[in-house]
């Protein structure tokens, strides 16, 4: 799937008012930021082959936290939360497991979501330098 088609699909998927209230913040956009989108799509691929692939992942429509890492949002914003989202919104039948070609599809749509989002976040402003300690000078005494 190209882009165009990735940003078509997260354009139809985030008209919904629940879906389309997440974006990436602070914390999210500064890890984003830090360990670069290469490191995002590793861990995309992880948390989509351990909680979403199985047949019957446990604690299904549960085992995708709100926060804490910015592929959960994402995960969330995208409707790749559960496998009952993956059906409504994505067409992927729950009840067996993801083959390899709709995980990468899956996680596809997860890290785009994350670029486009880190692309349109406002700039951050930089944080303050550490607080330099203050020399003070000793007095003169004579």
């Amino acid at each position: 799937m190209d882009d165009h088609q990735l940003d078509q699909r997260i354009r139809r998927i985030t008209r919904a008012p629940f879906r389309s209230r997440f974006h990436l913040r602070g914390p999210d956009l500064d890890y984003v930021a830090d360990r670069g989108m290469d490191t995002v799509r590793q861990h995309a691929q992880d948390f989509i082959a351990s909680r979403l692939a199985p047949q019957n992942p446990p604690r299904d429509g549960k085992q995708t936290p709100w926060n804490g890492h910015p592929v959960f949002l994402a995960q969330h914003a995208t409707a790749t939360c559960c496998r009952t989202c993956l059906q409504n919104s994505h067409g992927i039948p729950a009840g067996r497991e993801l083959t390899a070609t709709e995980q990468v599809d899956v996680v596809a749509v997860i890290c785009r979501w994350i670029e486009v989002e880190a692309e349109s976040a406002p700039p951050r402003r930089p944080s303050p330098p550490p607080a330099r300690e203050r020399r003070t000078r000793q007095p003169t005494l004579f």
